[in-house]
């Protein structure tokens, strides 16, 4: 409902597949090239009726909404609740732009566009540079989990019923691959025993990251509770293999301890060495720390609590926008206690677990945070900002641009200088005083000494030496 009412909001322009091209300008006076993917399909007249995909002849390729577990066709919808509900082709696997014969013009198939009665399909399709002037920018792209594959003791990849924590989460949604019944993915029959494996990947030097990724402890809780509820037999057992529970919320506590004690999900503080086949069983090898014991444990399906981490090509979106990252990927916020929301650079802002890994609750509180700082930044006609930023002294500069090199808010340009009569007299660097945030870079930098920061000329520094001695 939330993103009907995005694409249906007078003063929302949504534009979906689509990806950021180029940034320019500083706050307030955004340029912003947006590209706009082909879809091969006009949104325009496109109703969603569904033909196309139901008629498409490519019924088997693996879902990614689903996590793989499900089938979808080369021309879909990514999921039942997408806005705009249009579909997409998928070039890489329609069999037409596999088969596209350039001399022809044309490639084999078509099925979509014969049977489409608003004639919406559009093979000629290509994509679109869209330019935006706007003010401010608000990063949202989310996360990604861990290639799970690196830890190969646990077997994901081999077996089919050896999963993630977000598979998990589709198998028993109720528009999952399975329409909500929670079954195997190997036979699809019922599982009796799960074993879910917490921490894999998160506190992990060694093959994994450092950090903790915050929201797993929870999720693994809520998923025992959901399988003893999900499963029409009730003589099953949930086993989880914990470091520790971290359970820092309001009401968390006590949800961990509802899924121990009410529904008598089975916590092992321990890891599991290596997870392997038994027939149509899983064996995991473990230990016990508190009890001092080895534990092999025969189970149905495992689930593992796979760490989270930034999306793959932050640090490009990051360096189109001139902001910092972290050496996780994670975008770096201008303050931890002070300034969470905000960037080094003015008039861009972050929400949710591009800045960090984080559960629903703090990106909600982040989001609005971050929508309080955007409607504080349209209130007023001019913006005001600290007076302590640098100038350059025109009759000096010899156009070196080394500070234009060095500045990282890139708020030093080259301009030209005319006479009168519209000639070129020289070129010299420009500091604009939107972008710069007065961190003395180009002062340190220009060797002519033409850069002076506000605040801290020789006069200045000099007179403040001068005070102290008295």
């Amino acid at each position: 409902p939330r993103m009907v009412e995005v694409a249906n909001h007078p003063k929302i322009k949504l534009y979906s597949y689509s990806e950021i091209e180029s940034v320019e300008g500083y706050i307030g006076n955004f340029k912003v090239k947006i590209r706009q993917k082909a879809t091969s399909v006009n949104a325009d007249i496109c109703t969603g009726c569904g033909d196309c995909w139901n008629k498409c002849p490519q019924k088997k390729i693996p879902s990614e909404f689903d996590e793989a577990m499900g089938k979808r066709t080369a021309i879909y919808v990514p999921f039942p609740q997408a806005v705009p509900n249009i579909p997409v082709i998928d070039r890489e696997t329609c069999t037409w732009f596999k088969t596209y014969d350039e001399e022809k013009g044309k490639g084999k198939c078509g099925i979509c566009a014969k049977i489409c009665q608003k004639n919406a399909i559009d093979y000629k399709d290509v994509d679109k540079i869209i330019e935006e002037e706007i003010g401010a920018i608000v990063v949202t792209v989310g996360y990604e989990i861990m290639d799970t594959t690196l830890y190969g003791e646990y077997g994901y990849g081999k077996s089919k019923d050896i999963i993630t924590g977000l598979a998990f989460e589709r198998l028993v949604s109720a528009s999952g691959p399975t329409n909500g019944k929670l079954l195997r993915p190997s036979d699809g029959k019922e599982p009796k025993s799960i074993a879910f494996i917490q921490c894999v990947g998160s506190r992990d030097e060694r093959n994994g990251v450092s950090y903790c990724s915050k929201i797993c402890c929870m999720y693994t809780a809520k998923h025992a509770m959901l399988y003893k509820h999900a499963v029409h037999d009730k003589d099953t057992q949930a086993y989880v293999f914990y470091i520790d529970v971290r359970a820092g919320g309001k009401g968390y506590e006590e949800f961990w301890r509802r899924a121990c004690e009410e529904d008598d999900a089975i916590y092992l503080r321990g890891r599991v060495s290596k997870i392997y086949p038994r027939k149509d069983k899983l064996i995991l090898r473990g230990v016990d720390t508190l009890s001092g014991t080895q534990i092999d444990l025969e189970v149905d399906m495992v689930v593992l609590a796979t760490a989270i981490v930034s999306n793959p090509g932050i640090e490009k979106l990051a360096q189109k926008l001139n902001i910092g990252y972290d050496k996780y990927g994670f975008l770096s916020e201008a303050h931890p206690k002070l300034r969470p929301v905000e960037t080094n650079t003015a008039g861009i802002f972050l929400a949710g677990c591009c800045q960090a890994p984080k559960d629903i609750p703090d990106t909600v509180a982040q989001a609005s945070a971050t929508a309080s700082k955007v409607q504080a930044l349209f209130s007023s006609d001019e913006l005001a900002r600290a007076p302590l930023i640098a100038s350059i002294d025109k009759e000096c500069c010899v156009n070196c641009l080394l500070c234009v090199e060095a500045c990282p808010y890139k708020a030093i340009s080259e301009v030209e200088i005319l006479n009168r009569r519209g000639e070129l007299i020289k070129k010299v660097a420009e500091v604009n005083p939107g972008l710069c945030q007065g961190c003395g870079v180009c002062v340190s930098t220009c060797k002519s000494n033409c850069p002076k920061l506000a605040g801290f000329n020789d006069e200045q520094i000099f007179a403040s030496i001068q005070a102290f001695v008295k």
